[in-house]
């Protein structure tokens, strides 16, 4: 996609603080970190959203991602690596590498609510109408 700016940066028009890649995955600083480290993992074939990427480079994406994340928690001395993958930024497949501290006081990467007494099992069933038989 000519208007896709991590087409760009896949294509070298646009720099990036490369951490890692190959010939089908892009891993980069994020430039707007949450936390020092913070990486994103691009597939280099554009596809918008999870549900648009053929099951084998998903797979192989989070197994990228896998591969990716005991080099960050041993760099950046993280407890963990936190995987988000949010899809509103930009229309191109993207998972975010988090490295996160247990006390690094950071507040929930979104707001939470309780379900009313009767809503959970409604939303189940909506859900479960909608899954291929």
């Amino acid at each position: 996609m000519e208007d896709c700016i991590f087409c760009k940066i896949i294509n070298k028009e646009i720099p990036a603080s490369t951490v890692y890649e190959d010939d089908q995955f892009l891993a980069f600083l994020d430039i707007n970190p949450v936390t020092d480290g913070h990486l994103l993992l691009i597939p280099k074939a554009h596809h918008q959203m999870m549900i648009d990427l053929p099951d084998d480079l998903l797979g192989e994406i989070y197994i990228k991602a896998k591969e990716l994340m005991p080099a960050l928690k041993k760099a950046m001395k993280a407890d963990f690596v936190a995987l988000l993958v949010v899809g509103i930024d930009v229309p191109h497949f993207h998972i975010h590498l988090i490295p996160r501290k247990l006390d690094d006081g950071l507040a929930d990467f979104w707001p939470t609510k309780k379900y009313v007494e009767g809503e959970a099992m409604k939303i189940v069933e909506k859900i479960k109408s909608e899954l291929p038989s």
